[in-house]
């Protein structure tokens, strides 16, 4: 009955450290950038984004699929900057519960 007690607690802790973490997540912001700066974005720590800067000499109706590529790399880069610091957060979590580490992947 201990060990069901403990077990218990160990959840409702986690549970407190996720929501924890969820919302660190969404109050960090990550920022992602290509062509040296000319096109950026910012997202929340999950991914979301919150802003898109153009620099204008980028947009050139003649040349859209530039800026459209420039668009991709900036987003890629800012998610893999989210996702990046949300498994750090999982990590010092797991950590923190004296579990080393996570068997499974977590949907965020």
């Amino acid at each position: 009955m201990t060990d069901f007690l403990k077990m218990l607690q160990q959840a409702q802790q986690m549970t407190g450290k996720l929501q924890e973490v969820q919302d660190k997540l969404a109050k960090a912001t990550v920022t992602g950038a290509a062509g040296g700066g000319l096109v950026s974005i910012e997202a929340d720590g999950k991914g979301a984004v919150r802003r898109v800067s153009i620099d204008p000499s980028v947009v050139n109706p003649a040349d859209v699929e530039m800026l459209e590529d420039l668009l991709v790399v900036a987003l890629q880069e800012t998610q893999r900057k989210a996702r990046e610091l949300g498994e750090e957060e999982m990590k010092a979590v797991a950590g923190g519960l004296g579990l080393g580490g996570l068997p499974f992947k977590l949907p965020f």
